[in-house]
C-alpha cells in the first residue's frame, strides 16, 4: 500500500497541473474560440494556444477574421499572421479590403498588404488611400503648408500673374506602391503653370481664361508614374502681380550704369597714368639735356688746352650767348606787352 501512494500522489499532481492548464486555456482562449465559431469565423482552440507563442495576439486575429467573414471576405489565419508579423496593421488592412469590396473596387489581399507596409512609415494607411480611391481628396496647389500661397508666372509681355489651383485626385491602387506622392503632383502641377502663363502673349488672355490653364496642365500628364489620378485641376484665384519685364528691364539698366561707369573710371585712371608716364619722360629728358649742357664747359676747356680755340673766339661765343638771351627775353616781354 505504501509503495502505491506515490505513484497515486503523481498522478493526482499530474492530474492537477492538466487541469490546471486546461483551466487557463478555457479561461484566456475560450471566448475568442465561441466568438470566432458563432461568427462564422471558426478557430481551433490549438491555434489559438500557439498564436501565442508565435508572439501573435489572438484577439486581433479573430476580430480580423470575423470582420472580414461578415463581409463575405474568407482569409486565412495563416494569411492574418503573416502580415501581423511582418509589422503590418491587420485591422485597417481588412477594413481596407471591406470598403473597397463594398466599393466596387479590385484591390487583393496581397496588394493591400503591400500598400500597407509600403505606407507604414508614411504617417498615412491602406484604408485612407482606398477611401481617397471611393472618395476624392482636394490638393492645393501651391502647399500653404510650405509657406507658398500662390505661383507667379510672367506673360510674354512682361506682366506676372499670381495662380492658386486646386486638384482633386483619386487614389491609383495599381500604383500607389512604388508611386510618387502629393509633392510631385504639386510640382508638376505647378509647373504646368508656369509653362502656361509663360507662352501666353498677353496677361490679359490668361485674366480673360483661366481655364486654359487647366487644360495645358491636363495635357502635360501629370499624373503619370504617380500614385494618384488626376480628376480635374481648377484655378482657384488668378490676379496681377507686377510689371516683371519693367522691373527687370530697369534692374538691366543699372547694372549696365554701373558697368559703364566702372569702364569711364578704368579710362579716367588710364589717362591719369599715361599723363604721369609722360611727365616722368619729360624730366628725363630735361636731365638727358642738363646732363649734355654740362659737358659744354668741359669741352670748351679742353679746346683750350689743346689750343683748337683761342681767347677771341671764346669772347665771340660769350657775345652770341649774351645776344641770344636778349632776344629770348624781349620775344618773351612782347606778348605781354600787346595784351596790355
Amino acid at each position: 500500500m505504501l509503495a502505491k501512494l506515490p505513484i497515486e500522489l503523481v498522478l493526482a499532481v499530474v492530474g492537477i497541473l492538466v487541469l490546471l492548464i486546461v483551466v487557463i486555456v478555457f479561461i484566456n482562449f475560450f471566448g475568442l474560440w465561441i466568438q470566432a465559431r458563432a461568427a462564422g469565423a471558426p478557430v481551433s482552440l490549438t491555434n489559438l494556444v500557439l498564436m501565442r507563442f508565435r508572439k501573435v495576439h489572438p484577439g486581433t486575429i479573430v476580430n480580423s477574421r470575423i470582420t472580414a467573414a461578415k463581409a463575405g471576405l474568407t482569409y486565412s489565419t495563416d494569411q492574418l499572421e503573416a502580415h501581423y508579423l511582418a509589422g503590418g496593421d491587420i485591422i485597417n488592412v481588412v477594413l481596407a479590403l471591406v470598403a473597397a469590396e463594398k466599393a466596387g473596387i479590385a484591390l487583393t489581399f496581397d496588394r493591400a498588404c503591400a500598400i500597407d507596409l509600403a505606407t507604414k512609415d508614411t504617417g498615412k494607411t491602406v484604408l485612407e488611400a482606398v477611401r481617397t480611391s471611393i472618395n476624392p481628396k482636394v490638393i492645393d496647389c501651391p502647399n500653404p503648408s510650405a509657406g507658398v500661397t500662390k505661383i507667379t508666372a510672367v506673360a510674354k509681355d512682361g506682366i506676372g500673374v499670381n495662380v492658386r489651383a486646386r486638384v482633386t485626385v483619386r487614389t491609383n491602387l495599381d500604383r500607389f506602391v512604388g508611386g510618387a506622392t502629393e509633392e510631385t503632383i504639386i510640382a508638376r502641377v505647378g509647373e504646368g503653370i508656369v509653362t502656361s502663363v509663360g507662352s501666353a502673349a498677353s496677361y490679359k488672355t490668361v485674366l480673360e481664361n483661366p481655364d486654359s490653364i487647366s487644360r495645358l496642365v491636363l495635357e502635360k500628364g501629370v499624373d503619370e508614374a504617380t500614385a494618384f489620378s488626376i480628376l480635374s485641376i481648377d484655378i482657384a484665384d488668378v490676379d496681377v502681380a507686377d510689371n516683371v519685364g519693367a522691373r527687370l528691364q530697369t534692374e538691366q539698366a543699372e547694372a549696365d550704369k554701373q558697368v559703364a561707369q566702372a569702364k569711364a573710371e578704368m579710362r579716367r585712371a588710364a589717362a591719369v597714368a599715361s599723363e604721369q608716364e609722360m611727365a616722368a619722360r619729360t624730366q628725363e629728358m630735361r636731365a638727358k639735356v642738363v646732363e649734355a649742357e654740362a659737358t659744354v664747359p668741359m669741352a670748351i676747356a679742353e679746346a683750350f688746352r689743346n689750343g683748337n680755340l683761342g681767347v677771341m673766339d671764346y669772347a665771340k661765343y660769350q657775345n652770341v650767348i649774351a645776344d641770344t638771351k636778349m632776344r629770348d627775353s624781349i620775344g618773351e616781354e612782347a606778348p605781354e606787352t600787346s595784351s596790355s
